[in-house]
């Protein structure tokens, strides 16, 4: 529990910190309780089939993941982080807004539906399709303003505070960031979606519209006692400027460079001579001419020319890490489901009591609860209990973590695929296979099995991805090892997308239904399930692979030993650079 405010400063302090977790919890509040139940909106209001309403779903979560990093570096690079996080509230309210309006305007979207209906002729027109897709743009472009910075914003107003009694605060700061980020994202699973499926639209989409509101509103009351910290180099210029630098020098012959003399390092670093991984990037870091590529007080005349051994590792350990990082975006597209997992549970009997059945999009908030207690059991019952019985500590590695992820992933898209089988089958036996709406007998309390597995692999793979680039890239890229994952969901999106793309038009001829059929009864969508199943698998080879040519965890559990420094900032932001 956060306590002892600290008041006594004019600016930043606890005070500021709960604004800044209020802007981002009512943030994802309002964004996942509209983009849940989406795919409903989409083919209900606009006409499109299932594939092509996922697809665009697929397109906006990609978007939507990937503009944290562009924010990121605008934010540290030109802007701060305070006007990046004040204008993606205003461009998510914005969006937001003019989304509500096309459940009010009735030119702004085609005459409803049936859901999932093969007969509708009513396609949404360009305009009002543009509109649609500026909305979303407008939202994703707004996440990407907000969370891009938020989690950073709040640990600058606690950076000058260095006892152990506020580095106590930080920490606190980060567990109740993360808990309230994810108890939005199931409210908004639940309350937000049962709201939609009982009031309709424009109050299901209204009640995001206040949300954000008060998101925005919360972050700009506070405007006054912020600390604001001011924009400097990036990681991302760090990189390029290693890349531009070996691209300058590539006729460097490096065999004859054997001197400490002729690398270029900080003062105090622990890295003096480069490794011989990857050597060509070693050329950004040699000193050819003394007199002309440094300063007097050792620093680069020109950092696009000579960079630091430590910058040029920097980039070495980010490229070692991308092929076990590429092994989690084939996960990441199993997670990213959701809108053929509520098209299934939405054909199956929901009902919990005669009176109240669950919406089909609050399903997936068993997802999240499935992943909390794999994590929580994990840690505070199978650990204990395995080092107890061991007599030492023991714990799964890494790399072992990542593996059994992978694996579980794969089974739990078999699973799926069997109960959707099952459920089609039954759907025929009753004689609804050509009513696409139509609710089956069986019961959707089935697919928890699915959510129960994937739970598991997101606790074992998401988790042990993240704690792996934490640990093995130097605690000067944190904020690169934060993104990383993010970048995985966008690149997973990409590609569920590319996969729904080439599935569709698989079996759409001579009379033939696509297996991602808007009628889902007359689809094969366990036939798209075994295929994300079949790809795991294979996904699971290929990470062995990895594993294998990476080696060894370099920091373990306990993560690196050491700090190499910031050598992806600028070098001309210290004063104690030397060679």
């Amino acid at each position: 529990m956060i306590t002892e405010p600290l008041l006594s400063s004019p600016k930043g302090g606890i005070r500021a910190l709960f604004f800044i977790i209020a802007n981002e919890a009512l943030e994802r509040l309002a964004s996942f309780g509209l983009s849940t139940n989406m795919i409903l909106y989409l083919t209900r209001e606009y006409g499109m089939d299932a594939a092509s309403g996922a697809q665009i779903l697929f397109l906006y979560s990609a978007a939507g993941n990937f503009m944290p990093i562009i924010g990121a570096f605008l934010a540290d690079t030109y802007v701060g982080r305070y006007p990046m996080i004040g204008f993606g509230c205003i461009a998510s309210l914005l969006g937001m807004v003019l989304l509500w309006l096309t459940t009010i305007i009735p030119g702004a979207r085609v005459p409803s539906c049936a859901q999932f209906s093969t007969n509708c002729n009513n396609d949404a027109t360009t305009p009002q399709l543009l509109f649609l897709y500026f909305c979303l743009g407008l939202m994703s472009i707004g996440a990407g303003g907000i969370r891009s910075c938020s989690l950073a914003f709040g640990a600058d107003q606690l950076s000058k505070r260095d006892s152990l009694k506020h580095a106590g605060i930080l920490e606190s700061f980060f567990s109740w960031y993360y808990v309230t980020s994810s108890a939005s994202v199931f409210i908004s699973m639940t309350c937000v979606v049962y709201i939609q499926e009982a009031m309709g639209w424009k109050v299901g989409f209204g009640v995001p519209v206040v949300l954000m509101f008060l998101s925005t509103l919360s972050f700009f009351l506070a405007s006054p006692i912020y600390v604001k910290p001011k924009a400097k180099a990036s990681w991302l210029i760090g990189f390029a400027r290693v890349l531009v630098a070996s691209f300058r020098k590539r006729r460097i012959e490096l065999s004859s460079l054997d001197t400490d003399e002729l690398y270029h390092h900080r003062k105090g670093s622990a890295l003096v001579v480069p490794s011989e991984r990857i050597r060509y990037l070693n050329r950004a870091c040699v000193i050819k001419n003394p007199e002309e590529d440094l300063m007097p007080d050792g620093r680069a005349s020109d950092p696009w020319t000579l960079c630091t051994v430590d910058q040029v590792e920097e980039l070495k350990a980010l490229i070692k890490v991308i092929p076990i990082w590429s092994t989690g975006v084939l996960v990441s597209v199993n997670v990213c489901q959701n809108s053929f997992l509520l098209l299934q549970a939405s054909t199956m009997n929901r009902h919990i009591t005669s009176k109240f059945e669950i919406p089909a999009g609050s399903f997936y908030a068993f997802l999240l609860l499935s992943a909390t207690m794999w994590i929580a059991l994990y840690d505070r019952v199978i650990i204990p209990l395995a080092s107890k019985i061991t007599g030492k500590p023991t714990r799964l590695g890494l790399k072992q973590k990542i593996g059994i992820g992978i694996l579980v992933s794969a089974a739990s898209m078999a699973v799926l695929a069997i109960i959707e089988r099952v459920r089609r089958e039954i759907a025929i036996r009753e004689g609804i296979s050509d009513i696409p709406d139509a609710v089956t007998h069986m019961s959707a309390m089935w697919l928890l099995p699915f959510y129960f597995l994937l739970g598991f692999s997101e606790a074992m793979n998401g988790v042990g991805l993240n704690e792996f680039f934490y640990t093995e890239l130097p605690k000067s890229m944190s904020s690169v090892a934060s993104n990383l994952f993010s970048i995985g969901l966008s690149a997973a999106s990409l590609v569920a997308s590319f996969i729904v793309s080439n599935v569709r038009g698989y079996i759409s001829e001579a009379n033939q239904e696509s297996w991602v059929s808007s009628n889902i009864n007359k689809g094969h969508y366990d036939y798209y399930y075994w295929l994300l199943s079949s790809l795991g698998f294979a996904n699971f080879i290929y990470y062995l692979a990895c594993s294998k040519a990476y080696g060894p965890c370099k920091g373990g559990q306990s993560g690196i030993t050491g700090d190499v420094g910031e050598g992806l900032i600028d070098d001309n932001d210290y004063d104690d650079d030397a060679v």
